[in-house]
């Protein structure tokens, strides 16, 4: 029996596979960006999460780490209270420390980027597969990710997470393989 994968449940999720999946991402604000989709996804699907990304993008000034930065109590309140978003405070609270926390990391690292990337030596993990839904939760580079993320500063960016950052940013290419 073949398990559905998960970018066929909805034209936003298929289009974001198609286009942005496992391409290895450089600009920090689209590094940033995908980490805190990650964060909001976490116990929800790809598809909830594609389908608000435009009110995420909206309310998350882009996710520009500098302005999300300065996003105060206030405006977390104003976001709990809007039905477009995922309303969870611990997740919101989250991305707006980790978006400090990126503005630190680009000062000591030169930026966003050269962090994520150092983790895989500069260069993307090629790890073929004939079936994607084999693919570890986490890895031992996972958690070791999440340590150094977390010796950063980082918060809410468990080995599960950091695993799935490194595949949607292509710092782990899993690309399907047909099976001999």
């Amino acid at each position: 029996m073949r398990t559905k994968q998960w970018w066929t449940g909805s034209p936003e999720a298929n289009a974001y596979y198609q286009t942005e999946w496992g391409r290895p991402e450089h600009d920090d604000q689209r590094l940033f960006e995908i980490l805190a989709l990650l964060m909001f996804q976490a116990g929800l699907s790809w598809r909830t999460v594609l389908r608000k990304r435009p009110a995420l993008r909206q309310a998350f000034a882009q996710f520009e780490p500098a302005r999300v930065s300065r996003m105060q109590a206030t405006d977390i309140e104003r976001l709990l209270r809007d039905p477009k978003l995922i309303r969870n405070r611990r997740k919101i609270e989250a991305v707006i420390h980790n978006a400090q926390v990126v503005q630190h990391v680009q000062t000591q690292f030169g930026s966003f980027d050269q962090f994520v990337w150092d983790i895989v030596d500069g260069q993307p993990i090629v790890a073929p597969t004939t079936d994607l839904t084999k693919i570890a939760r986490q890895t031992p580079l996972s958690k070791k990710a999440a340590i150094v993320f977390k010796q950063n500063g980082f918060t809410f960016v468990g080995p599960t997470l950091l695993y799935s950052f490194m595949q949607a940013a292509g710092l782990v290419d899993h690309y399907l393989e047909s099976p001999k």
